[in-house]
């Protein structure tokens, strides 16, 4: 019982982690999976639902609260933390991305190396340094209202930013602000919850014509996105892990090129060492393999 609790635990901490970095911009939550070591457990869940249900339930369920839990955080001030110290929490992130370098290596050490998987690792680093390159451009916010056409496209926008969420190394955040609707959604993630503490139901409507829409195409974006990354995996497994690589290898480039750094002290490089090597060791905590 004692050490069913303690995975629980576990999961919602890996769930908080995943979540927090599908709120900030430049990080993202598929890598944080990755280095979590439960990315191809949940591909294997949300594409196999129905028919393992009350397996794959008792594996989400922690995960999905821990992720719930930062997503609200966040909207309530964790990002605080990058705002006050952005070198050392950034760079808590970089380790933790680079904490799974050496298990995501380890799928395929044992294949020669050839010239189609050095240019996939190439190719999706270059795909995240250039997202990331791009965010320098996104200056615009989308106003939202209620209206049909704005709903239609809020769904879209959801399908897209839940893409972007799955696939390891490119950010949903990044890309959402890149579209012009990160504030707006954060913002209403906000007022919702503001409007159920303060039961003001006409904001509490208001905010559901714009967090449905949006909320149903994520779901449906990361069912789709999820079974081509399973078609992949199975039939392209070596291709699919040195993507993987190129892709984690770029974020913590990605990171640096998006964050708002101030002026580098020796201070904030020692406590950002520090962060860094915290983060590489909690990758390797909560990523390893649980029987």
């Amino acid at each position: 019982m004692k050490e069913e609790i303690a995975f629980m635990i576990k999961d919602v901490l890996k769930g908080m982690i995943i979540g927090l970095a599908n709120i900030i911009p430049g990080v993202s939550g598929g890598t944080m999976a990755v280095s979590m070591g439960i990315y191809d457990k949940l591909i294997h869940c949300v594409t196999h639902f129905t028919s393992e249900m009350k397996k794959n339930i008792a594996f989400l369920l922690p995960v999905v609260l821990g992720m719930g839990i930062a997503i609200i955080g966040s909207a309530f001030g964790i990002a605080y933390l990058f705002e006050t110290f952005p070198v050392q929490t950034n760079f808590l992130f970089i380790g933790l991305i680079l904490g799974s370098l050496p298990s995501v290596y380890n799928k395929v050490k044992k294949e020669s190396i050839q010239i189609g998987y050095l240019l996939s690792a190439i190719i999706f680093f270059v795909i995240v340094v250039e997202m990331a390159l791009l965010n320098g451009t996104a200056s615009r916010t989308i106003m939202i209202d209620t209206s049909f056409y704005q709903i239609i496209l809020l769904f879209f926008v959801g399908v897209i930013a839940a893409g972007t969420m799955v696939v390891p190394g490119i950010s949903g955040s990044m890309m959402l602000l890149l579209l012009g609707y990160y504030n707006p959604i954060l913002d209403t993630i906000k007022e919702f919850f503001m409007a159920i503490v303060a039961f003001d139901l006409q904001t509490l409507i208001g905010t559901l014509f714009v967090l449905v829409p949006f909320g149903v195409g994520v779901l449906v974006g990361i069912i789709v996105i999820a079974k081509i990354i399973e078609v992949v995996f199975q039939k392209i497994p070596f291709y699919a892990y040195w993507s993987i690589i190129g892709l984690l290898v770029a974020s913590p480039i990605a990171i640096i090129l998006v964050a708002d750094f101030p002026k580098l002290t020796v201070v904030r490089v020692l406590t950002g060492m520090v962060t860094f090597l915290l983060g590489w060791i909690i990758s390797g905590k909560l990523g390893e393999k649980e029987e």
